[in-house]
């Protein structure tokens, strides 16, 4: 009763705040937009067809087509599943890899702390636009690829905020009172420890859903992110590096623009609501 009651106040935190919802409203109706794009637009998103090159938004195609006469509507919401797609892949990886190191550096401390947290601060110290080009020459480019790369960059401040946490949890009563009751050190963590974390990854995830969109859209602006045939936004706007195609056909690289933009403000929206829903001094218990 007392878990529900706690999320039913978390809720209830979350929904006080009208731009919250708003932005979880947008960022659903996107979801639901690229997701079914498939039945939303009759055109393939790789279909070429070169008698309809280049050709501006019309009532046939919405948003008009690109240099090989593929429709844009179509390709753009495509484009969208990938972006999202490797923005929750590579945040739910970063949070496996951060949450482990980050338990077991908290709940054991010692030299196992030390010997994790010095690779953390190892890991950090190296300039990110250069890991992620270094990581995407080494691994190659390719959908997964990237998810792998964003996730290996992003884990160490997961391993920090996890590590922050534990070190208070592992000190309450009810830790001690299980380690007097015989329980062994994987029950305690996965038990007791690492659920009261819940609240720190929920923040994460949010703000770190955005950073993986950016990053993945950086990359492919780079050609190291997501390749042909497939598109994702941030492949989309790569091509408006032409000077000519960023002046006379902005209806290629400009809606893909506007759904990073609108896509990242939901988002970040929603982490404002879910850091008010989730602030411990806000709760009643």
């Amino acid at each position: 009763m007392k878990s529900n009651s706690l999320a039913a106040d978390r809720w209830n935190k979350f929904k006080a705040s009208k731009v919250a919802i708003f932005g979880l409203a947008v960022f659903f109706v996107v979801t639901l937009v690229c997701l079914f794009s498939a039945q939303l637009c009759a055109f393939n998103p790789n279909g070429i067809d070169l008698n309809s090159t280049l050709l501006p938004p019309s009532s046939l195609h919405w948003l008009g087509t690109d240099q090989t006469g593929r429709d844009m509507l179509a390709r753009t919401l495509a484009a969208g599943r990938i972006s999202l797609l490797v923005g929750a892949c590579s945040v739910l990886l970063a949070i496996l890899i951060g949450t482990l190191l980050g338990g077991l550096a908290g709940y054991f401390g010692g030299w196992v702390d030390n010997l994790i947290m010095r690779f953390v601060d190892l890991v950090m110290t190296f300039p990110a636009v250069i890991v992620l080009m270094t990581l995407a020459a080494v691994i190659g480019s390719g959908t997964g690829k990237t998810i792998v790369i964003i996730g290996l960059l992003s884990w160490p401040l997961v391993c920090r905020l996890v590590r922050a946490r534990i070190l208070s949890v592992r000190e309450m009563e009810f830790v001690a009172a299980a380690r007097t009751l015989g329980a062994g050190h994987g029950y305690i963590l996965f038990k007791h420890c690492l659920p009261n974390t819940v609240d720190v990854l929920v923040v994460f995830a949010s703000l770190g859903f955005v950073s993986a969109i950016m990053t993945e859209a950086g990359l492919s602006f780079l050609g190291l992110g997501v390749q042909l045939p497939d598109a994702s936004w941030g492949s989309l706007i790569s091509i408006a590096r032409e000077a000519a195609t960023l002046k006379q056909y902005p209806w290629i690289w400009l809606p893909s623009g506007l759904f990073i933009v609108v896509t990242a403000l939901s988002v970040n929206f929603i982490g404002d609501g879910l850091r008010q829903a989730f602030d411990p001094k806000t709760i009643k218990l």
